[in-house]
């Protein structure tokens, strides 16, 4: 249920209106727009009487919301999300490119990495420490190691970083980590959401294999009911009956996520189709589509990568296609975040 305010609503009724919903044992979601100002109560609101708020002075309208997803709702939240990670925005006219290795397999691989995509362009830097993968037996990541390799290379380069968390029991080692992603085959991993939701970390939520839009936004709600409303959703392919590439991104998840929801959207091109040369132009569709960023696979050396060698960039190559992001970015009208 939304209530829509009145534009000339005073702060001190506004304030009683809050209080008398906390009073109903319902959460508020208060959201002030340019145009409009609006309360979305999340709860049960079948007993709440529209007749009763429809009375109050400073109400214009009430409308009930049939989606199961409240606070990752446009109608909640008119107004674009615009994710802030350490002065490097995403969403509402923000583009960022996020970047860096499928898996940290060194000191030497990492640092080169870092290096060479901060000088192209990118905002984030991307690194694997803890990779889930569908063989027990395919490289697992450094763990532990990997994650302080990739916390020396933030220093180095100032970089803010984004790597994948596996279990709500690692949330405290993750403190410096500025984004922590949930994987796609963690995006119903409810517990893990539950506790992401009590952290104000933003969090990169990707896209399960096989979800639909309202199963993905839901899981987006489980950390934003927590009361973390800092979570990027991340497109990155879906199954599909196609066997040419390793899963077909859903360009059409774009708009119409953009549509039912205020939050950001990123496009993984390298996952989407796991074959280097089809990431620029899925990243140029991504671009046009309306997508707020990119997160792209590089690795220095791709022939003798431990993880996703076929579908990494290598540093030339991610140079030249950011020239081409930089600029079909600016034709949309979206500027390009970097850090510094």
């Amino acid at each position: 249920m939304i209530v829509i305010l009145k534009k000339d609503a005073q702060k001190a009724k506004i304030d009683s209106l809050l209080h008398t919903i906390d009073a109903w044992g319902l959460k508020a979601n208060y959201s002030k727009g340019d145009e409009t100002t609006i309360i979305g109560l999340i709860g049960d609101t079948s007993k709440v009487d529209t007749d009763s708020l429809l009375a109050n002075e400073i109400v214009s309208d009430v409308r009930r919301i049939s989606e199961p997803y409240k606070a990752a709702n446009r109608r909640f939240h008119p107004e674009d999300t615009v994710v802030d990670v350490g002065g490097v925005k995403i969403g509402q006219g923000f583009f960022s490119v996020i970047a860096g290795p499928c898996s940290i397999e060194s000191e030497a691989q990492l640092t080169t990495i870092a290096k060479s995509v901060k000088q192209s362009g990118a905002a984030f830097l991307r690194g694997g420490a803890f990779k889930p993968r569908t063989s027990p037996y395919s490289f697992q990541g450094m763990e532990n190691d990997g994650l302080k390799l990739l916390l020396a290379a933030k220093k180095m380069t100032g970089l803010p970083i984004v790597t994948e968390i596996m279990s709500e029991t690692q949330i405290e080692d993750f403190e410096d980590v500025d984004v922590l992603q949930v994987g796609a085959r963690n995006m119903q991993n409810f517990r893990l959401l539950k506790e992401l939701g009590k952290t104000r970390k933003p969090i990169l939520l990707k896209r399960g294999l096989s979800s639909t839009i309202e199963e993905f936004l839901m899981s987006a709600e489980y950390i934003m009911a927590g009361g973390n409303p800092n979570v990027i959703l991340c497109e990155r392919g879906i199954r599909t009956f196609e066997t040419m590439v390793r899963n077909t991104l859903d360009i059409s998840a774009v708009p119409l996520l953009k549509r039912q929801s205020h939050l950001p959207v990123v496009i993984d091109p390298s996952h989407a189709a796991g074959i280097a040369w089809m990431v620029e132009p899925l990243s140029r569709a991504a671009i046009a589509a309306g997508a707020d960023g990119l997160m792209i696979e590089v690795h220095n050396n791709p022939k003798e990568a431990k993880c996703d060698g076929a579908q990494s960039l290598t540093p030339e190559s991610f140079d030249a296609l950011m020239g081409q992001v930089a600029a079909r970015a600016a034709f949309e009208g979206k500027v390009m975040s970097r850090h510094g």
